[in-house]
């Protein structure tokens, strides 16, 4: 009988092309019609496995979901990078690939990056999300974040809304 592993576990620079294809398909799948496709384009392309690599390997936190060998998601912290908010700690990006997606993964993703955080004395959380992306925003609510400012992404003269979801 084989058996299957499900871990998330800190990303290695092996895990650069993994990563950098998890990215590009989720943030088509997230972001298509939403955010201007040449700005998606570029802002993908310039997530290569390279950069994942040279990323990781310079001691950005990042977290992986290791399904049976591939990745299924990936996740992103470190410090609040918004000054205006009391919060020490920010998860930055949060994906999953499609197919895996509805499964519980993504939640305990957010989970490992929360424990983390908490781990490096970080005291409260702030995730951003686009109004827009309604999967975003329904899993940030639905992890109880609370919705408690907004500003804006402007992509090619479009203005986004954003959200900043907290907790403590």
């Amino acid at each position: 009988m084989s058996q299957l592993t499900v871990e998330i576990r800190p990303a290695s620079e092996r895990d650069a092309a993994q990563i950098a294809d998890v990215h590009a398909i989720a943030w088509r799948g997230a972001y298509a019609g939403l955010i201007p496709h040449k700005s998606l384009q570029t802002m993908i392309a310039r997530r290569h496995a390279g950069w994942w690599k040279r990323a990781i390997g310079r001691g950005t936190s990042v977290m992986v979901v290791d399904f049976g060998g591939a990745i299924a998601g990936y996740c992103t912290f470190g410090l609040n990078r918004a000054r205006a908010l009391p919060q020490d700690g920010e998860v930055y990006e949060l994906y999953i690939l499609p197919e895996y997606q509805g499964i519980g993964i993504g939640s305990r993703l957010f989970s490992a990056a929360r424990a983390s955080l908490r781990d490096l004395g970080c005291d409260g959380l702030v995730v951003w999300a686009l109004e827009d992306n309604a999967m975003a925003v329904n899993f940030y609510l639905g992890h109880d974040g609370k919705d408690v400012a907004q500003g804006y992404e402007t992509f090619e003269g479009k203005a986004l809304r954003k959200l900043a979801f907290v907790w403590k």
